[in-house]
């Protein structure tokens, strides 16, 4: 992959939360209580993950996100602010706790219930706030985790000034049609497309989206059309053990490759590589790589 010497500007809009884990040995039925090996608390939101894993991979990130005003919001904040990343548009509400994420992990696999608490008062009038930074942005980058409303008010505002849009459509809701529309990108779990796009024929999707829809799963296999063939990047590894945020982490990737002006090909095949990354790494953000990680990925300098 090859690097520009400009810092790529990113505006990431989106959810903020702290995860918490519970390891188990296998998934609870209904009515069935299980005992937890152990439970272990992380940094999360599906924007928090972007914001933090564009900036380690050397973006210029700044973050429109709502937080509650307690503790753990107190915390968030710090652990933005210690990435690297402008928190000037991180808001703090009285209305809600920070948004919360609890996750029950057993056999490789997880199920996830979000409570979305501070992440649902993410307004338009604070969205607003960043309008420069959106006008000057390379890229903006949006998660389902706030209101639909302000995911579309977020996409009118880039439309505005002509910014590329990078959809991560999770979890799954029906994109409205200015959304499909204007994003540049969008990346969708291959589980979740009938929700998405009222449809669950993975063919017809890709190829009315060339280029564009990016289709993700848990093996860490990324599908596309190229507008002439089907396409497919896989990178998995027998200890991938740690599958929340994998998704997060191909976003990314993808972001930061394509705006540093690198071939679709080449962004899907790093962003992929960034997802195993986390995927070997427990923590969504945590295990989140750094540039100089994936430094034989991203050789070149121009």
């Amino acid at each position: 992959m090859k690097l520009s010497t400009e810092k790529p500007k990113i505006v990431v809009v989106g959810s903020s939360s702290l995860d918490l884990v519970f390891a188990t040995e296998r998934h609870p039925k209904p009515n069935e209580t299980v005992m937890a090996e152990k439970t272990e608390r992380f940094f999360g939101g599906k924007g928090a993950n972007q914001a933090v894993g564009t900036a380690r991979l050397g973006a210029s990130v700044s973050f429109v996100s709502c937080v509650g005003a307690d503790d753990a919001g107190r915390e968030v904040f710090r652990n933005l602010k210690a990435e690297g990343i402008n928190v000037d548009l991180v808001n703090v509400t009285s209305e809600a706790d920070t948004g919360t994420a609890f996750v029950t992990s057993a056999e490789g696999r997880n199920t996830i219930v979000v409570v979305p608490g501070a992440n649902v008062y993410l307004t338009a009038d604070q969205i607003q706030k960043a309008e420069s930074l959106i006008e000057a942005a390379d890229l903006v980058l949006l998660q389902l985790e706030i209101p639909m409303e302000a995911v579309e008010f977020t996409v009118g505002l880039a439309q505005k000034y002509n910014t590329k849009v990078l959809v991560y459509a999770a979890p799954a809701a029906r994109l409205s049609a200015q959304v499909q529309n204007y994003a540049s990108f969008i990346v969708a779990k291959s589980s979740d497309l009938a929700i998405i796009f009222g449809d669950d024929n993975v063919e017809d999707i890709l190829k009315h989206n060339p280029n564009k829809l990016f289709i993700r799963d848990d093996t860490n296999v990324t599908t596309y059309y190229s507008g002439s063939e089907m396409k497919y990047y896989r990178n998995d590894h027998q200890d991938m053990q740690y599958r929340i945020g994998m998704g997060d982490a191909f976003t990314s990737g993808f972001a930061v490759a394509y705006c540093h002006g690198n071939s679709i090909g080449d962004c899907v095949r790093f962003g992929t590589d960034v997802s195993l990354r986390v995927a070997l790494n427990q923590g969504s953000q945590a295990g989140l790589p750094f540039l100089e990680d994936m430094s034989s990925d991203a050789s070149e300098i121009i």
